[in-house]
């Protein structure tokens, strides 16, 4: 395992995602209010980036903008039809302002 910083809490506004790309790892880093939660950002139904859709803060979901899936931030699960693959969800900290995310090295 590896732990990275990928921005600082700064840069992203509340309740708002932001997509950042760190070696191999395409995330969506979504906050809502003062929770950070990171996942893939890749909608797994097609490939296209979670971090453009919209964010529903009360369901703690996230849109894909092309197809309408939603996603739990926290857990990465599907919560409707067409996708039925969860999207990866990374251990997170925040730390002196910044946002570290933990994720397996790159082969």
């Amino acid at each position: 395992m590896i732990k990275f910083k990928v921005c600082a809490l700064a840069d992203i506004e509340p309740d708002s995602a932001k997509r950042v790309d760190i070696e191999d790892h395409r995330l969506a880093i979504v906050r809502l209010d003062d929770d950070v939660f990171v996942i893939g950002d890749r909608c797994s139904h097609a490939d296209f980036s979670l971090a453009e859709g919209e964010i529903d803060k009360a369901d703690k979901t996230i849109e894909c903008w092309k197809h309408g899936s939603t996603f739990s931030v926290e857990s990465g699960e599907p919560q409707c039809l067409p996708a039925t693959k969860s999207v990866p969800v990374y251990e997170v900290s925040i730390e002196d302002g910044d946002i570290f995310v933990t994720a397996e090295e790159a082969s």
